[in-house]
């Protein structure tokens, strides 16, 4: 009898009913999010404005076909799929064939994301990523990840006050520019950091559009050069870089390389408070009248308008970091007190040739509290403008 029970209880384990099933295992991305997105608000409407590095563990390639933005209820807050997935794509190995959504093992890839955000809703406090890929060539399977989860940083907006006098300016930048602030990523410290997440350019333009008088070959014609540059608020001045010269033309600056630690040109940094500090780059020689540790008021002139360091032209470079360095901080969102938008420019290419910008229908353009200002958004930083 004993050798009958032992034999059915060999049988009862070799048989499938005996044995627990196990889910195929993979390997396949590493997701994270480098640090804590904060809302920022443009034309009125509030959004997180982050990156998703995306590293590929596989021992073949991964075909990335969706990223979904998932809150603590499940609810998708955006999804992004076909040409929507490949506008939001970057690969810092710059591919050969352009197919970014092809990732080959030990690749990083980096999703540049702007999700809608209610800072009302409490389900939204903490974000995760459910990413789609394809596995094979012959036959592709589709599989499911989750990962890259991070809760929204719950510090309030910072309202400032405007960075210029008069205007009209145009705020040049744009998330979707291959080498604009928003995707050019640097590793100085032994860490990846997008400073110039929330950067803009200003840039002085006429009436009637165009940005310099003649050729604009001379840095001296650009409308903007020399202009007064304004603390943006209350504020200590953490560090400023000076000595930088400018060439004597723009074609003679073109064919100079600017070495890394020389990219911002002349600068100032203001300490604005709860680890938030203004930079100010690319100010024109022997203009800085501001030294660190000094105590300044928000209007107080700091600088003039210039054209040194890694710059096409003479013009503001403005960013908000969360350090006192350059390139070694991360880029953070803010606002400004009163943004008076008059106008707007269709693309980038009507800019640069200098054509009119396009005037809002609404007579005295539109008054927005505590907003940044869309792409070449056209704004007028004059007195009465902020009222």
């Amino acid at each position: 009898m004993a050798w009958r029970i032992f034999l059915w209880s060999v049988l009862a384990l070799a048989s499938p009913l005996g044995f627990a099933q196990r889910a195929p295992v993979m390997q396949s991305f590493d997701l994270r999010v480098p640090w804590s997105p904060e809302p920022v608000r443009v034309e009125g409407k509030a959004s997180l404005v982050y990156e998703l590095h995306l590293t590929s563990y596989a021992k073949t390639p991964l075909r990335l076909t969706g990223i979904a933005v998932i809150d603590d209820g499940g609810h998708a807050l955006a999804a992004f799929e076909g040409k929507a997935l490949d506008a939001v794509l970057g690969r810092p190995d710059h591919p050969a064939d352009k197919d970014l959504t092809q990732i080959p093992p030990g690749v990083d890839a980096v999703a540049y994301l702007t999700v809608p955000f209610d800072r009302t809703s409490d389900a939204a406090s903490t974000l995760r990523h459910r990413i789609t890929y394809a596995t094979g060539s012959d036959a592709p399977s589709s599989t499911t990840v989750e990962g890259g989860a991070f809760a929204v940083s719950p510090r309030g907006s910072l309202p400032l006050g405007p960075p210029l006098r008069g205007g009209p300016w145009v705020a040049i930048y744009n998330a979707q520019w291959e080498r604009g602030h928003r995707r050019v990523l640097y590793a100085t410290n032994g860490a990846v950091h997008v400073p110039g997440r929330f950067a803009i350019d200003w840039i002085r333009v006429g009436p009637q559009g165009g940005f310099a008088r003649g050729d604009g070959a001379k840095s001296a014609d650009w409308l903007g050069y020399g202009a007064d540059v304004l603390a943006v608020a209350d504020a200590t001045v953490a560090s400023t870089g000076d000595g930088i010269g400018e060439s004597a033309t723009l074609a003679e600056h073109a064919a100079q390389k600017v070495p890394l630690e020389d990219a911002a040109g002349n600068y100032v940094a203001l300490d604005l408070g709860e680890g938030r500090y203004a930079f100010y780059e690319h100010l024109k020689p022997g203009s800085i009248t501001v030294k660190p540790g000094q105590r300044v008021q928000r209007g107080q002139v700091i600088g003039r308008l210039g054209f040194t360091g890694e710059s096409t032209g003479p013009h503001l470079h403005f960013h908000v970091a969360d350090g006192n360095a350059p390139l070694a901080a991360e880029g953070l969102p803010y606002g400004f007190a009163h943004l008076h938008v008059v106008g707007h420019y269709d693309d980038i290419e009507a800019f640069g040739q200098g054509k009119p910008w396009r005037r809002l229908p609404q007579a005295g353009g539109e008054m927005l509290n505590d907003d940044f200002p869309a792409p070449l958004d056209v704004v007028d930083f004059s007195e009465k403008s902020a009222r």
